[in-house]
């Protein structure tokens, strides 16, 4: 066989590649394509996952205002747990700024949802190498809304999912706003409800709820770290000595309660708060009376 023949050849096996179904456990999870991908007309299937130097990452899913930034300062107080701020890596993006730089990534079996994964998971690697520990967990609430694409990115991923009740988050985020609109409150707090049941169902999780990590934080914490396979830690619960980081906006909660370094009871929402019929429904279905 030739040169040319054996160049010929191995392009048609990089072209068959290109077009392949991806590689690797799914779970029959579809993947939401990227704005650009749409725009561009790019119905291609998505690339087969590349190696990630953080295998098994850990994502906590929640509403807003449903207790994370309390879940985050407890698990990083551990000494093998790292729980940096809110990096929202879903709005780290690559772009692709010429025709043909999305046909040469093709050819490397990339796309710009795998680029972008490498990006996070890169971002991931390097904050739990500067902490010294063993384990990573990002908490943004957002995520919730992108848990398919955080499975396919991450197959190996561990989840923890913080239910609180529907009516104290929406009693929380109405007291944060200064104009609240009711109804644009309602179903943003209806939105992650709804992302976070499908989760529950979807997804190999622990599921914990925010009324009980606060009336009984060693319980819950215990139960996270035979999740993780961690031992518990008595240091945990002492958050307060712990340094997190800075806490503002964007961050995660920066409130008086939280940084008062004590975990305080859940706050419950007043009876007259409206939930929604579905709202409703899901409470009870994570297990909260009427």
């Amino acid at each position: 066989m030739t040169a040319i023949s054996k160049g010929l050849k191995r392009r048609g096996r990089l072209m068959m590649q290109a077009v392949s179904p991806p590689r690797g456990n799914l779970n029959a999870v579809p993947s939401p394509r990227s704005a650009d991908d749409a725009e561009a007309g790019d119905t291609a299937p998505p690339a087969p996952p590349a190696p990630r130097l953080v295998e098994s990452p850990v994502f906590v899913l929640s509403s807003v205002r449903s207790g994370s930034t309390l879940l985050r300062v407890l698990l990083n107080s551990h000494s093998r747990i790292r729980a940096p701020h809110e990096m929202h890596l879903r709005t780290l993006h690559v772009h692709l700024s010429r025709e043909f730089t999305a046909a040469a990534m093709r050819e490397l079996e990339l796309d710009k949802d795998e680029l972008e994964h490498l990006l996070w998971d890169r971002v991931l690697h390097l904050e739990l190498t500067r902490s010294g520990k063993d384990v990573i967990v990002d908490k943004t609430p957002p995520n919730t809304l992108i848990w398919p694409r955080l499975h396919r990115c991450r197959p190996q991923a561990r989840h923890i999912l913080l239910l609180r009740h529907p009516a104290a988050v929406i009693a929380s985020l109405t007291s944060r706003r200064a104009d609240p609109d009711h109804e644009a409150v309602r179903a943003e707090v209806l939105g992650y409800s709804e992302k976070l049941e499908e989760a529950r169902q979807n997804l190999d999780a622990h599921v914990i709820r925010y009324e009980e990590l606060t009336a009984e934080p060693e319980r819950v914490t215990r139960g996270i770290c035979a999740y993780l396979g961690l031992p518990w830690e008595p240091g945990m619960l002492d958050y307060g000595a712990q340094d997190h980081g800075t806490l503002r906006p964007q961050l995660g909660d920066w409130s008086s309660t939280l940084k008062s370094g004590r975990i305080q009871p859940a706050r419950t929402a007043h009876p007259d708060v409206e939930v929604p019929k579905r709202l409703a429904e899901l409470a009870r279905a994570w297990g909260y009376p009427d």
